[in-house]
């Protein structure tokens, strides 16, 4: 006899993703397009909070908001809680404090671990879509070491743009662009740069050409959150072999 248990609304998507109330466009590879996933997610837009106000206003007013919808999400199903902002790592403490599951605010989080894999005289650098706006607050609350190098979007033509300005119309080629010039000022700037992570959770579209055109690993939230996943679902191997197999007996 085989018995369930409920305890939840919503069953099979286990990560939940709390969203910036946003109308730019969401490519393929964006973390707003549910197609970008090999797994079922759970949304949440936050109202107000716009990329404006999270980006270049540190969130101001919202926390309350994203708890609330962080709340709404595991009271759904999620098991595990996302953004799609990298500025919103000044929100980890407290919403990994409110609902009691694990919290992945931001890509800068990676910045730590990807540090460790790094050679000696080796480290990682950033991209982000606002150099200016991204502080020593936002830096620690994710871990990351206050004097990392960083290069920002705001010169750029097209990404900066969409993005911050919440336009409905994206250049995808322009906003490549933007990536890779970014890139490449990066490591012009900073030679010992050996990796690169992507603050922007809009920038993992651009990150495979990104590798090509720097010829380093790319660390993105695309990454990060596979990741976070497979720590709330496992890959299921079947039932483990019984002990003379496991032992390498009975050959």
């Amino acid at each position: 006899m085989t018995i369930a248990a409920g305890g939840k609304a919503i069953y099979g998507a286990r990560l939940g993703i709390l969203m910036l109330e946003a109308r730019f466009p969401r490519i393929p590879g964006d973390m707003g397009n549910a197609e970008t996933w090999p797994f079922p997610v759970l949304y949440r837009v936050v109202r107000g909070a716009s990329p404006q106000r999270v980006v270049l206003q540190r969130a101001n007013g919202l926390l309350d908001d994203f708890l609330d919808a962080a709340s709404d999400l595991v009271s759904l199903g999620a098991d595990g809680i996302t953004t799609n902002c990298g500025f919103l790592s000044l929100f980890q403490k407290d919403i990994a404090a409110r609902v009691k599951v694990p919290v992945a605010t931001s890509s800068l989080m990676q910045v730590p671990m990807v540090q460790a894999l790094l050679p000696p005289g080796k480290r990682v650098g950033v991209i982000t879509v606002s150099a200016k706006t991204l502080s020593r607050d936002h830096l620690m609350a994710a871990g990351a070491p206050e004097d990392i190098p960083i290069v920002g979007t705001e010169n750029g033509a097209e990404f900066f743009r969409a993005i911050v300005g919440n336009e409905e119309r994206l250049d995808v080629a322009a906003a490549a662009r933007d990536i890779l010039d970014a890139g490449k000022a990066l490591v012009a700037q900073h030679k010992d740069v050996g990796a690169i992570v992507l603050e922007c959770t809009n920038m993992a579209p651009y990150a495979a050409a990104l590798r090509e055109t720097v010829n380093l690993p790319v660390f993105d939230i695309y990454n990060f959150v596979t990741w976070f996943h497979a720590s709330l679902k496992p890959r299921d191997f079947g039932p483990p072999a019984d002990r003379r197999t496991t032992l390498g007996e009975g050959n």
